[in-house]
This record gives structure tokens, C-alpha cells and sequence, in this order.
């Protein structure tokens, strides 16, 4: 059993994310987990994740293990960009989860490199073997993962520490009047919409992205965006909150049209990842082709 008393200082948080910032050496899901199971009492009672804390509780935590990983080798296809001893790094298509979760266990990038590697490392979280970052579902490009443990803790560091640059492509609608520009509003969960981030509440956590634009065309505008920080949907978020949504991302308001609606997706792609060999310590540039749909819908416009 762990317990714990927060003070007047941690008043107005959310209890997972109190959890999470005490509890360090747990996953966010795995305390959520907890939470859920009613593993977490407060005063003796059970509680929810959304729970604000009046920091005067007292706090107790039954931890419990994961449920074991589900996900087993499948025979899907593979676009490896490069590999080595201690890293992978793949371009992975538009509409491939990443790893196992919230009752998707097959067709995943991790069922994939499974087959293909035998082994990833075990360093993170039971349901991510070998995963140190992640893209969302619907965004294509390359994404990097580690065969090993010390490899995986040394990319976990560059990634925490800022050192590894990450460079998107996307396509946002509307033309964008500055050639370039730097967004650095916060990010949080949004309150009402669940599913949802958002860029419109005064709290959150820290976020940069960059932007410099390609090409402008009648109705939309072509953009190079680099990241300074990993946020959930971050470069959707920060987009849509300057007025110029992904095209294709309904979630954060972009419009419907013939054209969007055809794509099926949205137009993100990470482009370009560079970062420090975990072994020999040498810069490495990954970059994945632009996904052929994306080439297309562009050759169109």
C-alpha cells in the first residue's frame, strides 16, 4: 500500500495527474488503471481520475500489475527506414496504431515489428515494447524504436531533454499570411470534449511548435512544422488554434469538402527525425518519403 498526503500546494489537481507526477516509475495509463479499479481510495473512499484534490486528503494507493501484453507477432507489412543494433526506425502508414490499447490488440505496428525483430526492449511500459514515442493513427512517417533497453533509455532521454528534433509536413486550410511563425500556447485535456486537447485554456502544459510555409495555394496552405515538445495532438491543436485546422481533421475543425473527404485521413507526416546513435554517439537523419496519398492530393491541387 501507498499512501500519500498531498499539501495546500497541490490543491486544484487532478488526482491521476497528481498520481503521476508522485509515482513517477508508473505509466499514466497504469495509474489511470488503478484509478478505474478503485485501487485508489481518498479517505477511504473510492474516486475518479477527474477528482480535484482541496489538499488535505489522504491518499491511498493498492498497486496492481497490467494485464500481460496481448499483442503477438502478425505478418504485416514493414517500411523499415533504417536499423542497427539499438534502434528501428520505421515509416508507418496512416491508419496503423502504434501499439496495443483500449481493446486493439492486433494490427499494430508493434504486432508487425514483433514478427519481424522477435524482441524489443522491455525499458517502458509492458503494453509499448521498444516504443520511446508515438504518432497518432491517422499521421503517417517515421517513427523510431528501440531493440534494447539501454538503447531505449538513451532515446528516452534525447526525447525528454529536447535534443532530438522532429520535422512534420502538413497541409492546413486556409493561406497563412506570415512565412513563419512560432506557436507556444499551453496544452491541456479539454474539460467538456473528452477526446479532445486544447489550446484555449490559460493552464496546461508547456508546447512550441514552428512553423515555415512551402507553398500557398488557392485554398489551403502547404507547411513545414518542426516540435519542440511532444505533446498529445499537439501540431493539430496548435494549428486549428491559429485559425488553420489539418485539412482532414475533423476532430479539431476542419471543414468538410469533396477533396478532404476523399483523402480519408489527415495530412500530417512526420518527415524528417534526427537524433544521437545510442551506441557510437553520431548524429543520425531519418527521413520517410511523403505517403503516396498525401503526394497525390497535392500533385491534384
Amino acid at each position: 500500500m501507498i499512501r500519500l498526503e498531498p499539501s495546500a500546494a497541490d490543491a486544484g489537481q487532478r488526482l491521476d495527474h497528481f498520481l503521476h507526477t508522485q509515482l513517477p516509475q508508473y505509466s499514466r495509463s497504469r495509474i489511470q488503471a488503478w484509478i478505474d479499479d478503485g485501487r485508489v481510495l481518498i479517505n477511504g473512499a473510492a474516486a475518479k481520475r477527474s477528482y480535484i484534490l482541496k489538499g488535505s486528503e489522504r491518499i491511498e494507493v493498492e498497486p496492481a500489475d497490467l494485464p500481460p501484453l496481448h499483442a503477438s507477432p502478425e505478418n504485416l507489412p514493414l517500411d523499415i527506414l533504417f536499423e542497427d543494433a539499438d534502434v528501428i526506425a520505421v515509416n508507418k502508414p496512416a491508419g496503423m496504431t502504434v501499439h496495443a490499447g483500449a481493446g486493439r490488440h492486433s494490427g499494430t505496428l508493434v504486432n508487425a515489428l514483433l514478427h519481424r525483430f522477435g524482441s524489443l526492449s522491455n525499458a517502458g511500459d509492458a503494453l509499448r515494447p521498444g516504443i520511446v514515442h508515438r504518432l497518432d493513427r491517422l499521421t503517417s512517417g517515421v517513427i523510431l524504436v528501440a531493440r534494447t533497453d539501454a538503447a531505449h533509455r538513451h532515446l528516452a532521454a534525447q526525447f525528454s531533454s529536447r535534443k532530438i528534433e522532429k520535422i512534420y509536413l502538413a497541409l492546413v486550410h486556409g493561406r497563412v499570411k506570415s512565412d513563419a511563425g512560432k506557436i507556444t500556447k499551453p496544452i491541456a485535456r479539454d474539460p467538456v470534449h473528452r477526446t479532445r486537447m486544447t489550446a484555449k485554456l490559460s493552464t496546461g502544459r508547456a508546447a512550441l511548435t514552428e512553423f515555415k510555409v512551402l507553398e500557398r495555394f488557392e485554398k489551403f496552405t502547404y507547411l513545414e512544422v518542426k516540435i519542440g515538445t511532444g505533446r498529445t495532438h499537439q501540431i493539430r491543436v496548435h494549428l486549428a488554434s491559429i485559425g488553420h485546422p489539418v485539412v482532414g481533421d475533423k476532430l479539431y475543425g476542419a471543414p468538410s469538402s469533396t477533396q478532404s473527404t476523399a483523402l480519408g485521413r489527415v495530412f500530417l507526416h512526420a518527415h524528417r527525425i534526427t537524433f544521437t546513435s545510442p551506441s557510437s554517439g553520431e548524429p543520425i537523419e531519418i527521413t520517410a518519403p511523403l505517403a503516396p496519398e498525401l503526394q497525390r492530393f497535392l500533385a491534384d491541387l
